[in-house]
């Protein structure tokens, strides 16, 4: 017969009293004659695979010089799940001699004897857990993660010598304390982990998800853990490199561009604090809620973005407002349908791009010049702009994964910053006084009086594009 894997002598949690009562009912087999009478039981259901079970007038029980067999049940597919754990604690003030040794059998759905001579729990093709408790060790732990359900056995028997021999114990008794529980984790996967539960098809059961590295039943192994140092240095890069948005929101200001200074200071904040509480193991700062702080990250990173094409569109303030306000109820939208798709940022920033490209080319017909229409606006702003901002996307897209997150993710957000510092559109001039001689000078002037306007060197008063080309 096949048994779950034990996951040996572990630190149990405070809680529940304990264990089932001696066998009987439908399926059982009869136990040796020697038993002790049965005992009623009480099954407490608490939650999805968290279960206490009790004996009444217990949980210590007193262990004369026979054996005594105990029956746990476990239900079909709900108690399947979880991880069945049991504490045998030996009462060293109860013994009347020091070398009494209490021995404990969890067999499943057939109960075993333990011997007189050489102590085992196994019977040709039926193994069970074998569990040891005496005055040099008095507790014992045992946990099985999703048990088989049906009827487990727990046979206590106290025997007296030393090993690996011992003999029955005469006018001896031993009282020891059990505790048994279902439980959805181990330990609730401990400060390294987080317990889910999980479905696959009709199956419905727990399990820990580690991290920082961690890994075993209970996130307990640290083969391969993360440090101290190493954590720290992860939040501080994806943290301080947000920073880097302090430029584009100054350099928006001074532009009066200040709807978008208050989207990047808006990404900045929410993005500078998500991470910190997104961190794995115990270096975390959260100043609400974790799904609250990723919705916000999510939302101003992709605003961010949307804006900052929208503006380079130089449309009417109208349509503007409109076009922000129209993608703000969207993006909010679509991450609510799926935070971490991939098309939550190609799809907003495509459909931007199209309203750029749709409104210089609109300029470019009616001016019969190409818009910008500088190249020193293509040279020093827009092309490397492009680059660094296609730069970041191809990383999120293709090259970010778990294992480096934490500096492909902050070279992610120093990318996305510099680029909008270079993208972002110099201040739109509101002046329409035209210079003397402007309309004498025609067309060659109008280029000239447009690539001082492009590169945000008009004064005063200088003329703007749409004053020139009204003329």
């Amino acid at each position: 017969m096949n048994m779950p894997q034990s996951l040996g002598n572990q630190p149990l949690p405070p809680e529940p009293p304990s264990l089932g009562a001696p066998a009987e009912g439908p399926g059982a087999t009869s136990p040796p004659e020697h038993c002790w009478p049965v005992r009623p039981t009480l099954r407490n259901e608490l939650d999805t695979f968290s279960v206490h079970f009790y004996i009444f007038f217990g949980p210590s029980v007193a262990l004369p010089e026979r054996p005594a067999v105990f029956a746990l049940r476990l239900l079909p597919v709900l108690d399947s799940g979880g991880v069945l754990s049991l504490e045998l604690q030996l009462n060293v003030s109860s013994l009347h001699q020091e070398n009494v040794t209490v021995f404990g059998c969890l067999t499943h759905e057939v109960p075993l004897s333990l011997g007189d001579a050489a102590v085992t729990c196994s019977k040709e093709s039926l193994a069970g857990f074998l569990l040891t408790v005496s005055a040099t060790s008095r507790v014992a732990r045992l946990r099985i993660p999703f048990p088989q359900t049906g009827t487990w056995f727990l046979t206590l028997r106290s025997l007296c010598g030393v090993g690996p021999r011992f003999v029955r114990c005469r006018n001896a008794t031993a009282e020891v304390r059990l505790r048994t529980f279902l439980s959805p984790c181990v330990d609730d996967c401990g400060p390294y982990g987080q317990c889910k539960l999980l479905r696959t098809h009709n199956y419905l059961y727990a399990a820990c998800e580690c991290k920082a590295g961690w890994r075993g039943w209970g996130c307990t192994d640290s083969a391969d853990a993360l440090t101290y140092g190493f954590q720290l240095l992860s939040t501080l890069l994806l943290c301080l490199s947000n920073l880097m948005f302090l430029p584009p929101v100054v350099l928006a200001i001074r532009s009066r561009y200040v709807l978008e200074a208050a989207v990047y200071t808006f990404t900045m904040f929410f993005s500078t604090f998500y991470h910190a509480c997104d961190q794995p193991g115990i270096v975390v700062f959260c100043i609400m809620d974790y799904d609250v702080l990723q919705f916000c990250d999510f939302l101003g990173s992709l605003m961010s973005v949307w804006v900052t094409v929208i503006a380079m569109a130089r449309l009417q303030p109208v349509v503007k407002q409109v076009l922000y306000l129209l993608g703000a109820m969207l993006l909010s939208m679509a991450l609510q349908l799926d935070r971490h798709g991939l098309w939550n940022l190609l799809g907003p920033s495509l459909f931007a791009l199209g309203i750029l490209a749709t409104a210089w080319t609109v300029r470019s017909v009616r001016r019969r010049h190409c818009y910008p229409p500088t190249w020193r606006r293509w040279l020093f702003y827009l092309c490397p702009g492009s680059l660094i901002a296609g730069s970041a996307v191809l990383l999120y897209a293709f090259v970010e994964t778990r294992d480096n997150y934490f500096y492909i993710h902050s070279i992610w957000h120093m990318l996305i910053a510099g680029s909008v510092g270079f993208l972002l559109p110099p201040r739109a001039k509101t002046d329409h006084r035209v210079p003397s001689g402007a309309r004498a000078r025609g067309c060659g002037y109008q280029l000239c009086i447009n690539e001082q306007e492009e590169l945000g060197l008009v004064g005063p008063g200088g003329a703007t594009v749409s004053s020139i080309c009204a003329s």
